[in-house]
């Protein structure tokens, strides 16, 4: 095993962290000298709030899933800002993201810039920057509802497609509208007719981007899989009728099939009050491999080692697939494993070689990284280096 990434994989990093009126930060300014840091303190000092604001260089609504409006301080403007500092190959590129406040008729708009030029989304920091994150709301996601792990899989997805969250976004608006239309007695048939067309499309494409991320991650995990890790290898497959269909046949056939047993569907679906085929009713299936027992059957125990190993596993094909090594946050993650699969833990994420950020309200769950780590105490509004 090596112990860190392929001279091909860069490795991206933030070495400067600005942040104005976030959450509990009025003002911070932290220099970052390694590629692990480690943020200790008190529960409620700020440390998930840090790991938030790297989130939200992704599409979407970060880690939290928070409005924005919630993220702005709470004796602030109503807007926040967020600036990196990063380097890749010797390359300094900042990136920023922010809320920009309610201002007479104008309200609220988020904004983002690539050194210091508006660029449109989020999705123009994936040529940079591609965070994923692990953290202890994700623990009930192999028990908890098919929705979750359908958002799980779309990250998962987004993280190697950065348009996929477009696509999955025009898609729930699609079908809120085909619902919407089903529920008026006298709706125009040709309406209806125009919003499963534009579902069909959709639903391929965001069914076919899933169904392609879990064939790479499958593949993935073949190739590395050892039964002896203390972080169990997953098997992932996505169970839905559209999803079979891909499999099977070619992606215009499915979307002409599709949209036919949409239009047949109507009135079953009228009665539902809402569209009951199609991908935002499908599932992601993950198994224990070692085992080859459902995940939601195993220990809560194996419940986190199996989801921390699908999470690492996905961060090296993030990394093989793009060229870029991931920014990893986790959130509370080490303190819930025995020193064991800490250390194996460590070693993990030195081997896929990106810049990760850990929260931890013990320093000594850290204390074994010595200096390899950048160590931060973080008290609320501000920051201070320990080592």
């Amino acid at each position: 095993m090596t112990s860190g990434p392929s001279p091909a994989i860069l490795a991206p990093m933030a070495r400067r962290l600005q942040l104005a009126d976030y959450r509990s930060y009025a003002a911070l300014d932290c220099a970052i000298e390694a590629p692990l840091v480690a943020l200790t303190g008190e529960n409620g000092a700020g440390k998930t709030n840090i790991l938030e604001a790297l989130s939200l260089f992704s599409a979407g609504r970060g880690l939290r899933g928070a409005e924005l409006s919630d993220c702005a301080r709470r004796q602030g403007s109503g807007g926040f800002a967020v600036s990196i500092e990063l380097i890749a190959d010797g390359v300094v590129t900042q990136l920023g993201h922010g809320l920009e406040p309610a201002s007479g008729e104008q309200s609220a708009a988020r904004r983002f810039r690539i050194d210091r030029a508006p660029v449109a989304s989020a999705r123009a920091f994936a040529d940079h920057l591609r965070p994923l994150w692990l953290t202890p709301a994700m623990d009930g996601l192999f028990a908890g509802p098919a929705g979750d792990r359908r958002r799980f899989l779309d990250r998962l997805a987004l993280s190697l497609d950065a348009e996929h969250g477009a696509r999955a976004a025009k898609l729930e608006r699609a079908l809120r509208n085909r619902n919407r239309l089903l529920a008026e007695e006298t709706a125009d048939a040709r309406w209806l007719d125009a919003a499963e067309r534009e579902i069909a499309a959709l639903g391929v494409a965001v069914a076919a981007a899933r169904g392609e991320t879990v064939l790479r991650l499958r593949a993935l995990i073949a190739r590395e899989r050892d039964d002896s890790s203390p972080f169990p290898w997953a098997q992932v497959s996505i169970e839905g009728e559209l999803e079979r269909m891909i499999a099977e046949e070619p992606a215009l056939q499915v979307e002409d099939r599709y949209r036919a047993r949409l239009a047949a569907a109507r009135r079953r679906d009228a009665a539902a009050g809402r569209t009951l085929e199609g991908p935002q009713a499908s599932d992601l299936s993950v198994r224990h491999g070692p085992k080859d027992e459902a995940a939601r059957a195993c220990s809560t125990g194996e419940q986190k080692a199996l989801l921390a190993g699908l999470v690492l596993a996905h961060a090296r094909l993030v990394a093989a697939t793009t060229g870029r090594a991931p920014l990893l946050l986790l959130d509370e993650v080490a303190a819930h494993f025995d020193p064991l699969r800490r250390e194996a833990l460590y070693a993990e994420l030195e081997r896929i070689g990106g810049q990760v950020w850990m929260t931890g309200a013990d320093p000594e769950v850290f204390a074994s990284l010595g200096g390899r780590a950048q160590l931060l105490r973080v008290f609320p509004g501000r920051i201070e280096r320990t080592m």
